[in-house]
C-alpha cells in the first residue's frame, strides 16, 4: 500500500496544480477586474492558463494529428490509422494513404517506450508517408493494463518487435529509434537465425544504447552508481485506484517526466517564463511553438516495472547486448548471425542521452555482415531530439536513410532476379562402365 499511497499522492499534486491554475485563470478573468489598470491580473490569468494546460497534458494521450498528405497528383489524401496486430501492451498500427497507389518503400518505425507515447514520433513518420508506407509501434500506457495481462519486459518487447516484422514480411525496412535500438537489433538476429525469410530488407538504427559504455552520459552514469535494489526502492509504485491497472507495479510516467525536466531546468523555466509573459501580453496563441512542444513533452506514460528494471540492469549494466550475450525466452542472440540485412547507424555529434559511439558500436557486432552493408552517418550539431524529428533530419538525415534503403532494396531484387533466371543444372548422365 506504500508504494501507491506514493503513486496516488503523485497524482494528487498533479490534479492540485492543475485545479490552481484553473483557479487562477478564472479568479484573474472576471470582468470587474477591468475597472483596476494593474498588470497583475493579466500575469495571473496568464499563469494560470499556462498551469492548468501544462498539468492536464500530462495524462492525455497525445493525438496523431496526420489527416492528410499531398499525393504525386498534387491532391490530399486523407490518412487513417488502423491498427493490423493489436496486444495487450502495445499496437502495430498502420498509416493507411487512401486513394493513393501504394508505395514500393515499407518502413515499419519502432518507437521507444521510454516515458513518451510514439506520438513522440509524429513529425517523423509525417516526413516519411509521402514516400512510403508506414507503419508504427504503439506502446500502451501501463497504468490502463491490468494486472491480470500478466508481465512485459525487454524479452516481450523483443518478441513484439519479432512478430510485427514477421508480419509485415521480408520486403519490410525497420528504422527503431532510441530505445528500442538494441532490442530491434536483437529481433533480426533472431530472425535471421530462425526465420531467415522473414528478415527485413534493410535495418536503421538511430540514436540507441547498443553500447552504453562506449560514451558515457549523464544517462548512463546514473546507471552506474545506483544499485537495482536503491532503483526499485525509489523508483517503483503502484498504480493507483484511479485506473484499471490498479495495482500494477510500474516506473510512472511522472517520475520520469521530473528526470526529463531537472536535466535541463534552466531551460525549461525559461521557456515557461517567457509563455506567461507573453500570453500576459495576448502575443501568443493556441498551436504557437511553445504549446506544440510541451503538449507532447508533457505527455508522458508509465512503464512497467520489469520492462524498466531490465533495461537498466541488462542493457546499461550487464550490457548483454554490447557483449552479444542477451537471451530471449532462454535463447541466446549470436547478433553476427545477421548476413543479408544492411544496416545503417545515425547519430548526432551533439547527443547528450545516446552520445556518438554508444549506437556505432552496433556495427562491431555484426561479424557476419559484408562492409559493403554497413553504413554510418553523423549528424553534426543534432542533439538527441534532432537526428530523427526537425530540420536535421528533414534536410540531412532523412534523404540520406531513403537512399540507403533504395540502394539496397535494388541490390536485393537484382539478387533474387538472377536467381530465378539462372538456368536448372542438368541431370548427371552416368556412363556405364566397361567389362571388356
Amino acid at each position: 500500500m506504500k508504494q501507491m499511497a506514493t503513486y496516488d499522492l503523485m497524482e494528487t499534486m498533479r490534479n492540485t496544480n492543475e485545479w490552481l491554475g484553473a483557479s487562477a485563470r478564472a479568479m484573474a478573468s472576471y470582468p470587474i477586474w477591468g475597472l483596476v489598470p494593474h498588470p497583475m491580473f493579466k500575469v495571473m490569468s496568464a499563469w494560470g492558463r499556462v498551469t492548468e494546460r501544462s498539468f492536464a497534458r500530462m495524462v492525455i494521450k497525445p493525438a496523431w494529428g496526420i489527416r492528410t498528405v499531398v499525393g504525386n497528383d498534387g491532391r490530399d489524401h486523407l490518412v487513417e490509422t488502423q491498427v493490423e496486430i493489436a496486444r495487450p501492451f502495445g499496437d502495430l498500427v498502420r498509416f493507411k494513404v487512401h486513394n493513393r497507389p501504394e508505395k514500393k518503400r515499407r518502413i515499419l518505425v519502432c518507437a521507444p517506450m521510454s516515458g513518451h507515447y510514439a506520438t513522440l514520433l509524429r513529425s517523423t513518420v509525417a516526413s516519411l508517408l509521402p514516400d512510403a508506407e508506414v507503419w508504427i509501434t504503439d506502446w500502451h500506457n501501463a497504468r490502463d493494463i491490468p494486472v491480470s495481462a500478466g508481465k512485459f519486459d525487454i524479452e516481450d518487447y523483443t518478441q513484439y518487435l519479432v512478430d510485427f516484422m514477421k508480419h509485415l514480411g521480408p520486403d519490410t525496412h525497420v528504422v527503431a529509434v532510441c530505445q528500442p535500438v538494441p532490442l530491434a537489433l536483437a529481433a533480426t538476429a533472431l530472425l535471421a537465425e530462425q526465420e531467415p525469410e522473414a528478415q527485413p530488407l534493410t535495418l536503421t538504427l538511430i540514436g540507441g544504447p547498443v553500447d552504453p559504455d562506449a560514451a558515457p552520459t549523464e544517462v548512463t552514469d546514473f546507471g552506474r552508481r545506483v544499485t537495482m535494489g536503491q532503483l526499485e526502492h525509489l523508483s517503483i509504485q503502484r498504480v493507483g485506484f484511479k485506473y484499471a491497472g490498479v495495482g500494477r507495479l510500474v516506473y510512472p510516467g511522472l517520475l520520469q517526466l521530473a528526470g526529463f525536466i531537472s536535466m535541463n531546468l534552466d531551460r525549461h523555466s525559461q521557456a515557461f517564463s517567457d509563455k506567461i509573459l507573453a500570453a500576459s501580453r495576448g502575443e501568443d496563441s493556441e498551436r504557437d511553438q511553445h504549446n506544440r512542444f510541451y503538449d507532447e513533452y508533457l505527455s508522458v506514460m508509465d512503464m512497467t516495472a520489469e520492462f524498466y528494471l531490465s533495461t537498466v540492469e541488462r542493457i546499461f549494466k550487464d550490457r548483454e547486448i554490447a557483449k552479444n550475450e542477451f537471451v530471449v525466452n532462454g535463447h541466446q542472440i549470436d547478433i553476427g548471425k545477421i548476413t543479408d540485412v544492411a544496416v545503417k547507424i545515425v547519430e548526432g555529434s551533439k547527443d547528450d542521452i545516446s552520445a556518438p559511439g554508444q549506437c556505432l558500436a552496433a556495427l562491431d557486432l555484426l561479424t557476419g555482415l559484408d562492409d559493403d552493408k554497413k553504413a554510418q552517418h553523423l549528424e553534426p550539431g543534432a542533439g538527441h531530439y534532432g537526428i530523427f524529428a526537425g530540420s536535421s533530419w528533414r534536410n540531412n538525415i532523412r534523404p540520406l536513410v531513403f537512399d540507403f534503403m533504395d540502394k539496397h532494396a535494388e541490390h536485393k531484387a537484382k539478387a533474387s532476379a538472377k536467381a530465378d533466371a539462372k538456368p536448372a543444372a542438368k541431370p548427371a548422365v552416368k556412363l556405364a562402365a566397361s567389362n571388356e
